[in-house]
């Protein structure tokens, strides 16, 4: 996918105090913290934010507020999100995606692409959803995914949320193709659940990219190495101090990418070392 790009003219019009949004494209296992902190110390921001949360294993549109625009983050992320990915029929994972290894495998090669494509109606308008345990929701006061580190069960309330459009893009199966549009606090994790338990056969998601929040699009999104090429040089009576030496932040251990990172071929890409966050 092409991105948007932004001349060294153009960065020097920037006034992050002021408020500036960016587009970024987040990269696969960074977390949307990792791209803020990532974004702050690069651009040399102090006051930054981001607008919608996105998994470590999910890729596509971050929304970051800086300056006085930090006060639209609340507007910005409830609007609607668009959303394509796959899903893996016949397997299940506790978390639902790639994170935790399958727990289940369910015959899925009697049905047919009619019959797959017959169960997206029951997930159009409105939906009583349950998000994942492996999630940020609170349960008696700590976050969902704290209890599951633990390897204990928890009672997760429903919520309602609203689907607008939910389609197939390829049916290959066991893997399907997907595109959907939806309202805020939709979990794609819980959605390919349920669409597996409505086949009966079970499914979990193996790719998840965003590629819009209302109007603002992945295609304009910056990438992270674009945004390394902005970065503005040392202020003006620096250049006689030797620069400070950066500590190595070692990767975050989160639930899930261990195993994540020794079941796909190839490093996977990593926040860069950066001094810390003031």
């Amino acid at each position: 996918m092409e991105h948007a790009e932004i001349t060294p003219a153009a960065a020097a019009g920037f006034d992050f105090e002021a408020g500036e949004v960016l587009l970024v494209d987040k990269p696969l296992t960074w977390s949307s913290f990792d791209v803020v902190r990532k974004v702050k110390n690069t651009l040399r921001i102090k006051k930054i934010g981001h607008a919608g949360t996105l998994d470590p294993l999910a890729t596509g549109l971050l929304i970051l507020c800086t300056g006085k625009k930090t006060k639209q983050i609340d507007q910005i992320q409830a609007q609607e999100k668009e959303y394509t990915g796959t899903f893996r029929l016949g397997q299940t994972t506790p978390s639902f995606d790639l994170e935790t290894p399958v727990d289940a495998e369910l015959p899925w090669q009697h049905l047919t692409e009619v019959e797959v494509r017959a169960a997206l109606g029951q997930f159009i308008g409105s939906i009583e959803q349950t998000p994942p345990l492996f999630s940020a929701v609170k349960v008696n006061g700590e976050r969902a995914y704290e209890v599951a580190r633990r390897g204990d069960a928890a009672d997760i309330k429903s919520k309602q949320v609203t689907i607008r459009e939910f389609e197939l893009t390829r049916v290959a199966l066991p893997e399907v193709d997907f595109r959907v549009t939806c309202s805020k606090g939709t979990y794609i994790r819980s959605l390919a659940r349920d669409f597996g338990q409505a086949l009966g056969c079970g499914a979990h998601l193996t790719k998840l990219v965003r590629t819009r929040i209302g109007e603002y699009r992945l295609a304009d999104a910056l990438t992270m190495d674009a945004l390394e090429a902005l970065r503005p040089p040392r202020p003006a009576g620096d250049a006689d101090r030797p620069a400070r030496p950066r500590r190595e932040r070692l990767p975050e251990r989160r639930v899930g990418l261990d195993y994540f990172n020794a079941t796909h071929a190839g490093p996977p890409a990593q926040p860069a070392a950066d001094s810390p966050v003031a």
